[in-house]
């Protein structure tokens, strides 16, 4: 019989305690039935004991036992002697459950309308004008040159690909538009790669944190998750370890490497010029195929690779390279003017995807990303995407080619927005949280933080239940790791942070790790 683990049946019941009337008991049964009713849960998955729900929830032991209670008297529950508590009730056709994520996203607004009400659950920042612009600047005529066929184009249209396909040529790496496959956005390009080149059972090598979108997406085509590297003082300050695929390799082939070398998510650190090289030679050595996800490489704060701002603290240069390898100095008063270089523009194109996407950068709402990769896997992953979805939306593509022009632009003003926030992030840190733990991230719009003694788990389900809505650790662990973490996004700006920060600190003094 299936398992559900308990700090993913935790992340899976977003905002159940927050909301609705009667008991604490009442309110875990009904989210439960709930979970089977739709399908989340399979029939038949075995719940968590009653004492490590609890310690995961950080709510009583009686308070489960009552809700399994209900659930049994209602006939959503079986207990089995020696096997534990099995739900019932559930329509879904597979076992495989997913994190939780997109219940998160559904849950948003109730928790910010709840009584001191504080959102920290995504990272996702608000858009950019230049993307309203360029909307207004689309023309009857932009449209009109591509009436006259049916609109399906499963490869997208050849503007934006070969628009794509130059985005890379300017950064130095040769590409041709007929190795771009635009998406609708990062999340499908990953899922694709999953679809079309993991089988059930196939082991993938993933860094530990990684992207957690990227770990439901393997996780439901069955594939073993394997995690490399750490994330603790030993590590170098790199969020992976070349050294442990070379070692895992002696023991097993990987059917893919998945990777994000550069504004990594959760940790928004940045591997140097000498981790990317030795990352280069075993890859190469090995000859793995490797998946390099850089969604939020252009969200890079333009600091030094190890997360400092390129000084060593005391006024002068530290002299380290930038995390593509080339010479920290752009030449264009801070303004990058070329894309981050892929980690796998070494390797073999056949062997290797690069995974990207304008929704970062620009705004969620447009949904245009891309993978990058040998004419032979576009095709496949092209073949797959079709039965999804035919093709991605023409305008948002016609949407995209013109804001290709202006990434210059979008990257200095995200670099100076996120800059300051970050900075007003970690200012309120060392004030309010001063035992607080992490380092300076290079990228991306969060800081992952280490609250030392703490169960993170049970502190964000404590902090639902006062309305602040915050993602724990294990969430970007392959192997449920972590769970002393917390990623905060500053995005936004450090309101909500701050809102929130009280709440965050008393639930920390009741999770104890």
């Amino acid at each position: 019989m299936a398992r559900i683990a308990s700090t993913r049946l935790s992340r899976l019941l977003t905002g159940w305690s927050s909301e609705g009337p009667g008991p604490l008991p009442r309110r875990l049964a009904d989210a439960l039935r709930e979970l089977a009713a739709r399908g989340d849960v399979a029939g038949g998955t075995v719940l968590p004991s009653q004492r490590e729900l609890a310690l995961v929830l950080g709510v009583s032991r009686s308070t489960v036992t009552a809700a399994y209670g209900l659930l049994e008297s209602g006939g959503w529950l079986e207990s089995v002697r020696g096997s534990g508590s099995r739900l019932r009730g559930s329509g879904t056709a597979d076992g495989y459950v997913t994190e939780g994520r997109l219940v998160s996203f559904d849950a948003r607004s109730r928790t910010a309308a709840s009584a001191g009400g504080a959102d920290l659950s995504s990272g996702a920042l608000p858009g950019l004008g230049a993307v309203g612009e360029a909307v207004a600047a689309l023309t009857g005529g932009d449209v009109g040159a591509l009436l006259g066929d049916d609109g399906y184009h499963p490869y997208g249209i050849p503007a934006l690909r070969e628009g794509i396909a130059a985005y890379y040529r300017a950064a130095g790496v040769p590409t041709e538009a007929g190795q771009i496959l635009v998406t609708s956005g990062s999340q499908q390009a990953v899922w694709l790669v999953a679809q079309a080149l993991v089988e059930p059972g196939d082991t993938v090598v993933v860094e530990n944190p990684t992207y957690r979108g990227a770990l439901e997406a393997l996780r439901a085509r069955g594939a073993r998750l394997v995690p490399v590297g750490g994330d603790g003082p030993a590590d170098g300050g790199q969020s992976a370890d070349a050294a442990a695929l070379r070692r895992l390799c002696a023991r097993v082939r990987p059917r893919l490497v998945y990777l994000q070398p550069t504004a990594h998510n959760p940790t928004g650190r940045s591997m140097d010029g000498a981790a990317r090289r030795e990352w280069q030679r075993v890859l190469g050595e090995r000859e793995l195929f490797v998946v390099e996800d850089t969604a939020c490489a252009e969200l890079s704060l333009g600091d030094a690779p190890d997360g400092r701002d390129g000084t060593d603290g005391r006024g002068g240069a530290d002299g380290t390279d930038r995390a593509d390898g080339r010479d920290a100095t752009d030449g264009t008063g801070g303004v990058d003017e070329v894309a981050p270089v892929p980690l796998v523009a070494e390797l073999p194109m056949g062997a290797s995807v690069t995974v990207g996407t304008l929704s970062k950068l620009f705004w969620g709402g447009l949904r245009v990303g891309w993978v990058r990769s040998s004419p032979q896997v576009v095709a496949r992953l092209a073949k797959i995407k079709t039965s999804v979805d035919l093709s991605c939306s023409v305008v948002d593509q016609l949407v995209a080619v013109r804001l290709l022009d202006r990434l210059p632009e979008a990257r200095a003003r995200r670099r100076a927005e996120l800059r300051g926030r970050r900075d007003a992030a970690e200012a309120l840190l060392r004030t309010g949280a001063p035992h607080w733990e992490w380092t300076r991230p290079a990228g991306g719009p969060a800081l992952w933080v280490r609250v030392p003694g703490t169960d993170t788990e049970a502190l964000a389900q404590l902090a639902r239940r006062h309305g602040v809505s915050v993602v724990p650790g294990s969430a970007f662990s392959p192997v449920d790791g972590f769970r002393d973490r917390l990623r905060l996004p500053y995005g936004h700006g450090t309101d909500a942070l701050a809102a929130a920060l009280p709440t965050l600190l008393e639930c920390a003094e009741r999770a104890v790790g």
